[in-house]
């Protein structure tokens, strides 16, 4: 009887363990198959480049292939839905932006609601913008800027890479906080912004660092400043608007998400092994030449960001009285 009982006491505790053990096994198999990493900008841009970095790392740490696929339109939104509409089984994910905290304001009739209909994976990278003026305009600092727009109401046009672009919203920020009266000018991407701005057909813009350094460095563009909240390692002679603005803030967040109801055990390894990566010396200054610093973050620390940011952008939507195009 002893015995009976001794084996079935052993049964119940190895049925027992059997969900803990199956959990484990679908943790250390997946991925058995090569994942999609859904981008919502054009190939060669900053934001791509970071994706096909990280898919890199993963594929090496991970052992499947991580393929960046492209996915323009609707201020990120088009390639947002095609994740959302995945099956959550961890092989399709997306580059998370600051473009979607945005849309969620800019858009009146979203077919998803991001935060809810997606589930954060990891945080990779938190980027800067420059707010860069043509060599022409009669201003070194943030300060003289202001003053010198003020004097000049009406003739300051400001760039941006379309309605709802970071750019955009980022000096939508720096208006409110300022009082200045600027043109909003609307180009469908960087390069364009950039070329108007160079050709001095627009006077300020809020460049990405990676577009617009070598202007900078060439002495064709001024850089008065920089969006984050401290001052860039690539351009570390470079204040922040902050600096200047107390209380101003903006950058270009960018993670992983992927469909909601994604199992957990997945979402975990990702993270687990996209922070792997933000801890190496070499993704790290890769990143750094692109303009972003590493951000490591728990899944649930880049929902909370997520959701800040949604927060925050949304307010300066509304001030600024945006619409999507």
């Amino acid at each position: 009887m002893k015995f009976r009982r001794r084996q079935f006491l052993h049964l119940a505790a190895g049925a027992a363990a059997l969900p803990a053990l199956s959990r484990i096994a679908r943790a250390q198999t997946y991925p058995t198959r090569p994942v999609r990493i859904i981008v919502g900008f054009a190939p060669g841009g900053s934001t791509d480049i970071v994706a096909r970095l990280v898919g890199h790392w993963l594929a090496e740490r991970l052992g499947q292939p991580f393929i960046v696929e492209n996915r323009l339109g609707a201020n990120t939104n088009i390639a947002a839905e095609a994740v959302i509409n995945a099956v959550p089984d961890g092989y399709t994910l997306l580059v998370a932006t600051v473009s979607n905290a945005i849309s969620a304001t800019l858009y009146e009739k979203l077919k998803f609601n991001f935060i809810r209909d997606t589930a954060p994976v990891s945080g990779i990278a938190r980027g800067t913008f420059v707010m860069v003026v043509n060599p022409s305009v009669p201003a070194t600092t943030v300060l003289q800027f202001v003053a010198y727009t003020k004097d000049n109401p009406g003739k300051v046009a400001m760039a941006s890479a379309g309605t709802g672009s970071g750019p955009h919203v980022t000096g939508e920020l720096f208006k409110v906080m300022t009082g200045v009266n600027m043109t909003h000018v609307p180009y469908r991407g960087d390069a364009p912004a950039l070329s108007d701005l160079l050709g001095g057909q627009v006077q300020l813009y809020f460049s990405t660092l990676a577009g617009s350094i070598e202007y900078i460095r060439a002495g064709k563009l001024r850089a008065l400043a920089v969006t984050t909240a401290s001052r860039s390692e690539v351009l570390p002679d470079i204040p922040t608007v902050g600096e200047f603005v107390p209380g101003y803030e903006a950058s270009a967040v960018l993670g992983l998400g992927a469909p909601r109801n994604t199992p957990t055990h997945i979402v975990d390894k990702l993270n687990a092994a996209v922070n792997a990566g933000l801890a190496d010396p070499k993704l790290k200054a890769r990143l750094a030449n692109l303009g972003g610093t590493a951000l490591a973050l728990s899944s649930a620390e880049f929902g909370k960001l997520i959701a800040d940011e949604t927060e925050k952008w949304g307010k300066v939507v509304r001030a600024a009285g945006s619409k999507a195009e």
